[in-house]
């Protein structure tokens, strides 16, 4: 578990904005997250919610606005040097929808590489770590086999172990389960929950809302660019104010 070196939120949020083109995708967001909770955002689709969490890694440089992760604050206002961007990026570890696992490596290999390449820590201590956080997500038999012969659920599990083995204080989901099949969206999830359970402080976007019901400590529903809702998930999803929510929420929970 990861904890902030500073005292208040691990992460703060203040003033994001984001367009493409004309596009504008984030309009002044701003939010907090204390260490050790899980904060799910949740919205229809060009909402915001991806842009939102890639602005956390500076996949998307946002284009104006503050984002603090413990001690390493970046301001988008202006130019920002590299090393603030790579500083910013090296607190949070990336889980995405595809998984992307480099299929001529092992699974071992696909979780040490961030470590090894990117962190230089010494083989020994990196590949112990990556196989204990192998058995942790289920998978401790399948360290020298490929990504090809382990199943969608199989492949996402080994993406949290290596976003993990880089020992980051946020750790960032973007619907992990969109990709998968139904049947195999459960294992990601109960992984998820374990992390949760062990105090990893997470940002989750997903459509899961029995998910969200569960584990998270604040919603944040976004729409059009801006946080129209956000709090509790027995607020904000049993008892949703605005009509955008209470339409959003009916879709998802009853498609039919």
């Amino acid at each position: 578990m990861s904890t902030s070196p500073t005292s208040g939120p691990l992460v703060a949020v203040d003033g994001l904005r984001k367009s493409f083109g004309s596009n504008e995708v984030l309009q002044g967001i701003d939010f907090t997250v204390d260490p050790g909770s899980v904060t799910v955002l949740i919205g229809a689709s060009g909402s915001g919610k991806t842009t939102m969490l890639r602005s956390l890694n500076v996949l998307d440089r946002p284009d104006a606005g503050l984002v603090r992760i413990g001690d390493v604050s970046v301001d988008f206002a202006g130019t920002v040097p590299k090393k603030d961007v790579v500083r910013l990026r090296a607190q949070s570890g990336m889980v995405f929808q595809a998984h992307n696992l480099f299929p001529h490596r092992t699974v071992l290999q696909n979780v040490t590489e961030g470590p090894l390449l990117v962190q230089g820590r010494p083989r020994d201590e990196v590949e112990d770590e990556a196989l204990r956080l192998l058995v942790q997500v289920g998978l401790g038999e399948k360290a020298q086999q490929h990504p090809y012969q382990l199943s969608g659920g199989q492949q996402q599990r080994v993406g949290i172990a290596r976003a993990l083995a880089l020992k980051p204080q946020l750790m960032l989901f973007d619907e992990p389960t969109s990709a998968l099949d139904p049947e195999l969206v459960g294992e990601v999830l109960e992984v998820m929950k374990d992390l949760a359970s062990q105090g990893w402080t997470m940002v989750v976007v997903t459509h899961e809302i029995r998910f969200a019901q569960q584990v998270a400590d604040q919603v944040l529903f976004l729409d059009g660019g801006v946080v129209g809702e956000r709090g509790a998930p027995g607020e904000v999803l049993v008892d949703p104010q605005s009509p955008r929510l209470q339409q959003f929420l009916r879709r998802i929970l009853d498609p039919l």
